[in-house]
């Protein structure tokens, strides 16, 4: 709920404005799968490569954000929704600000990936599922927490004692176990492409 007592300012500088500067449009990839799939992986690269294309790109990284704007925050399902909803509105910035926007988080629910998509703009939010087996993603275990949810030590952890719903109407999926990091980022690189020309058309 916006606070009470005050009244958004609009500048002069709009959202188009900035687009024609930078000669891009906003957007958003939503990169959703469970942790270990390589979401943050797939969406670091993604943007290094749109960067060398010369495009304003900004990577949200699920550990990142927990690291400061959501520090207070648990992994309980209402702590995991808060943390959504301020990083939609941290995004609805920097798309204002014009730049294509590469999101990496868990995000399990599908109702709270529906919120996000409604608050950020559904006509600028693509949804990339990144699709990849529980039991890969547990050998894989780069953070080496499964094993501890595993045993207990970490709850509410999703896959083992908490709940992925996976997308039913996904924008793009990228099955990280199948397919290589290069032919990910490609398949991604190129949707991103594909859109940008679709809005200046």
């Amino acid at each position: 709920m916006p606070c009470p007592n005050t009244v958004p300012y609009r500048g002069n500088v709009t959202r188009e404005s900035r687009q024609r500067l930078l000669q891009q449009k906003s957007m958003v990839l939503w990169f959703t799968g469970l942790s270990g799939s390589g979401k943050s992986t797939i969406a670091h690269a993604v943007e290094e490569r749109l960067h060398a294309m010369g495009r304003l790109t900004y990577v949200f990284d699920g550990d990142n954000v927990r690291q400061g704007l959501c520090s207070d925050l648990s992994f309980s399902p209402e702590g995991r929704a808060e943390n959504l909803r301020r990083i939609s509105e941290m995004v609805k910035l920097f798309l204002d600000a014009g730049l294509v926007c590469l999101t990496a988080f868990i995000s399990p629910l599908r109702a709270d990936r529906e919120r996000c998509k409604q608050l950020i703009d559904c006509g600028r939010f693509y949804e990339v599922y990144v699709k990849c087996p529980l039991e890969v993603c547990e050998q894989r275990d780069v953070k080496g927490l499964y094993e501890l949810a595993r045993q207990g030590k970490i709850k509410n952890y999703t896959g083992v004692s908490a709940p992925y719903e996976e997308p039913e109407n996904p924008d793009l999926v990228l099955a990280s176990d199948r397919n290589s990091l290069e032919e990910c980022v490609e398949a991604a690189v190129d949707f991103v492409l594909n859109k940008l020309q679709e809005r200046q058309s």
